[in-house]
């Protein structure tokens, strides 16, 4: 086995150990408005669940040479963002938002996707996405360069499609993930484990 100190590696060698490593990964499509008005879109593969009760969603966003993304800043400033759920259907599109962009533009207008209203937030929904985690801001933490936005959940929006009794139905959803380099990948087999009791 190797052994490998970070503190002897770069930052990329690090991020290429990691994002090798930590596959599949969610990707959080992510909208936000800055106080101006403007809809900031971006795809996020450092995302997950932190809790059910409250519902509470985190999303790393990594600064770009020392400055907030703007995610970050508008999150911070507005206390607002959705979360998008990539799958099949609309993964290249959502691909087109990792320009970029200065704040004053939207990422939105690179692509076909669709922005309309959403229910309980400020900030724009797009109507492409099969799942929209509407979310109010409720920590940023600061990790040296990084914020780790943590969204309170405050309207669920799913697309009676893929949603049965209560649940969602993974092969209707179609996730995409993100893996390493430029590759993603699409759900594999699915098996069932009992868990001890």
């Amino acid at each position: 086995m190797l052994s490998i100190d970070p503190n002897e590696q770069t930052e990329r060698e690090n991020y290429k150990l990691l994002v090798g490593s930590v596959i599949p990964r969610p990707i959080a499509f992510v909208t936000s408005m800055s106080a101006d008005g403007i809809v900031n879109a971006a795809p996020f593969s450092y995302f997950n669940i932190v809790a059910s009760d409250p519902p509470l969603l985190s999303v790393s966003v990594q600064s770009r040479a020392g400055a907030l993304k703007d995610t970050a800043r508008n999150a911070i400033e507005t206390g607002e963002f959705v979360i998008h759920v990539v799958d099949e259907s609309n993964v290249k599109e959502v691909n087109k938002t990792a320009a970029s962009l200065p704040p004053e533009e939207s990422e939105i207008s690179l692509t076909t996707l669709t922005l309309i209203d959403s229910e309980a937030v400020k900030v724009p929904s797009v109507k492409e996405a099969k799942v929209r985690f509407e979310c109010r801001l409720e920590q940023a933490v600061e990790l040296g360069g990084t914020r780790l936005l943590i969204g309170r959940v405050v309207r669920f929006v799913i697309d009676e499609s893929i949603y049965d009794n209560g649940r969602i139905d993974p092969e209707a959803l179609k996730p995409v993930s993100r893996l390493a380099g430029l590759n993603y990948a699409k759900l594999g087999d699915i098996f069932p484990l009992k868990r001890p009791e």
